[in-house]
């Protein structure tokens, strides 16, 4: 571990192996994605899509091992034992930072499908890591203000369907939809704005959801709800790299999907909206209790 060094010395050092480690995956990554691109057939697809699953599954392995290299952080994690790397998952997880996303990968690499992520449409300008998303078939979404889709009615419904046909491609291969039913990371902020009834969490945001398990509910083996806590305060990505993230804590739950809530429009239909906002809003309130709980012992043993 190279933690004990200065923590300025410790960031250059992560950061200088997080770049060279992408910078050699994503051009490998790109080569077959041209290939999927130039021949867009769904018998290449299939021949294709496994190498670039592997593709980026070593790349991920590559990050946890200069984050073990890096880092001294202490895990605590229980609830990954026993998935299936060859099956589909929807995946749920509260949202606090964009460390989530390496926390993530890092514990279910290989144990599960790789996590796909929907992502934020202007994110496929960031350098090395749009085009890498791109090539791994992450859907880019397009967020409106409600005061503009007022005004361009025509664009309501677009996430909705490229949800939809992003679904369609993961039922191909055995893959983790990653949703994160805030829609964004938490701050104290957003949740007085929201106003939001939950202590450790924003109020959540079901469509998404809800239009993954309509797509391809008959799919997945399970939801795996997972809640992440730091119990010294979320770090930034900048704290992260610098080796300060003493301690994560993780649960993953293993819950059935729910077969009552697999056929209906979401958009449509008030009444199964309705069914299915308050299937999540408990899901929600059982994750706000546990962050709590998670929170207090880690107060005790300190």
């Amino acid at each position: 571990m190279l933690n004990f060094l200065p923590s300025i010395l410790v960031r250059f050092i992560a950061t200088l192996l997080m770049v060279v480690n992408a910078l050699f995956w994503v051009p490998i990554l790109l080569v077959f994605a041209s290939l999927k691109l130039l021949l867009p057939f769904k018998s290449v697809r299939l021949q294709i899509d496994p190498i670039l699953l592997f593709i980026a599954e070593s790349w991920i392995a590559c990050n946890s091992g200069w984050m073990a290299l890096t880092q001294r952080t202490q895990w605590d994690v229980q609830g990954v034992e026993g998935l299936n790397p060859r099956s589909w998952y929807l995946v749920n997880s509260n949202h606090q930072s964009w460390v989530d996303i390496l926390v993530l990968q890092h514990l279910f690499n290989r144990r599960i499908p790789l996590l796909k992520f929907f992502i934020k449409q202007e994110l496929i300008w960031v350098p090395v890591m749009g085009l890498a998303w791109w090539a791994l078939d992450f859907p880019f979404m397009r967020r409106h203000s409600e005061e503009f889709l007022k005004k361009h009615p025509e664009m309501r419904g677009k996430d909705q369907e490229t949800t939809r046909k992003a679904c369609e491609k993961f039922a191909l291969i055995p893959t983790s939809v990653m949703n994160f039913l805030e829609g964004t990371r938490f701050t104290p902020a957003k949740q007085a704005r929201q106003q939001s009834p939950f202590r450790h969490l924003l109020k959540p945001k079901a469509g998404g959801m809800a239009l993954a398990l309509n797509a391809m509910g008959d799919k997945f083996q399970a939801i795996l709800d997972v809640t992440i806590v730091y119990p010294d305060g979320a770090p930034t990505f900048a704290d992260f790299l610098s080796g300060k993230m003493r301690r994560v804590v993780v649960r993953v739950r293993s819950l059935p999907v729910p077969q009552h809530l697999l056929q209906g429009d979401y958009g449509q239909d008030a009444a199964f909206r309705e069914a299915f906002a308050q299937w999540v809003q408990q899901l929600w309130r059982d994750k706000d209790d546990l962050i709590t709980n998670l929170l207090a012992d880690c107060a005790k043993g300190r």
